[in-house]
């Protein structure tokens, strides 16, 4: 009865999902997307790390509505981003969050070759930033962070999985379960918090320090890193099956329901000094209720329920307090996100990828398995 009235519950907001990115596609339309102030979207240059998640939110409902309007909103998207791919020099290693979610999606459900030829670029691009010596695949491209590392990456692997299986080319897989395994070993501490960046020497691969990033301090608990960890461990797992990756993805989940306030809003780094006016990230609750469902189709039954009504519990709390569906001015779905709050940077705003992760989230809880990633 409990998990009817979840589907029950999860319908009714899919609904205002639908009807909110339709309005959203009236209004945003082919462009990049990344924060809203005053109830609009910005827009980004093309090789934004975020810009696979508007395709990604477009595809999600469009694979159930099959509403041709969407489609060629992310479909034009997808092309936009081709310049980044022939250029070279601006690709990142967030390749991951563009292209699973751009390229990646419209291959599975439409098939198209042109799709999965940018998706392999992409893949190969990421495969190529990987350090040898260290395990590791680099973040950013400035100079100075030749060796360093990010949780975030772990978010980038499905798309060498993705590689792999598609190719039938091994080298993508083992890059990836490299890279997961580096970030078992370096990044997530027993806890299950999680380290932003750690820095390596790039010659010998040696670990050297680890640094705050976007979180408060390098010992502390950022709060979007720690639903990369859940997530990304949760995602490494359902592709490699490894409970080592199962084992992480449930450390970094109880860490982070843990220290979720009541009404389900994250402050930006569990263990930052409470403030007046703290900085807040929706984003990372949506990405953890999202984690903790894919987690939940990895368990046995007797595990995977408890996981599944944490999910639940999130998204009600967020919808109950931070949505925006009755706010006709303002374009976004989720409220209250951060993106990076020790350099002050869009603080308690819309972000693209928190509506994406929690339409996604919902999807899940309504049955959807098949993901972009």
């Amino acid at each position: 009865m409990a998990k009817a009235n979840a589907n029950l519950w999860a319908d009714d907001i899919w609904r205002r999902i639908i009807s909110k990115v339709e309005r959203m596609n009236m209004l945003i339309g082919a462009s990049f997307p990344y924060v809203s102030y005053d109830g609009k979207y910005n827009r980004e240059e093309a090789d934004w790390w975020t810009n696979g998640f508007w395709p990604g939110l477009l595809w999600l409902v469009y694979r159930e509505t099959r509403d041709d309007s969407l489609m060629e909103t992310a479909s034009t998207i997808e092309a936009m981003m081709d310049p980044v791919l022939t250029d070279f020099y601006p690709l990142h290693h967030d390749v991951g969050f563009m292209w699973n979610l751009s390229s990646v999606a419209r291959y599975k459900l439409m098939g198209d070759e042109v799709s999965k030829r940018r998706a392999m670029t992409a893949a190969s691009h990421l495969a190529g930033r990987f350090n040898l010596k260290g395990q590791f695949i680099r973040a950013w491209n400035q100079p100075e962070r030749v060796g360093w590392a990010i949780i975030d990456c772990m978010m980038n692997l499905p798309l060498l999985h993705w590689a792999s299986e598609q190719s039938g080319d091994p080298r993508f897989r083992h890059i990836a379960v490299a890279h997961a395994d580096t970030a078992l070993r370096e990044f997530i501490r027993p806890d299950g918090s999680a380290h932003h960046i750690v820095c390596f020497d790039p010659e010998t691969g040696e670990r050297v320090e680890a640094l705050g990033g976007q979180g408060y301090s390098p010992d502390s608990a950022w709060a979007r890193g720690t639903a990369w960890a859940l997530y990304g461990m949760a995602l490494s797992a359902r592709y490699s099956r490894d409970y080592r990756y199962i084992d992480a993805a449930q450390r970094s989940a109880q860490f982070f329901l843990a220290h979720v306030p009541e009404d389900g809003l994250p402050p930006w780094d569990f263990l930052a000094p409470w403030e007046e006016g703290m900085a807040m990230d929706s984003s990372a609750a949506a990405c953890a209720a999202s984690g903790l469902l894919e987690l939940s189709l990895l368990l046995p039954e007797s595990e995977s329920d408890y996981y599944r009504q944490s999910a639940e519990n999130l998204l009600r709390r967020l919808n109950d307090r931070y949505t925006a569906w009755d706010n006709t001015a303002e374009e976004a779905i989720l409220t209250m996100g951060t993106a990076n709050r020790p350099k002050m940077t869009h603080v308690n705003v819309p972000m693209i990828y928190g509506d994406y992760f929690f339409a996604e989230a919902i999807g899940k809880l309504r049955g959807m398995r098949d993901t972009f990633w």
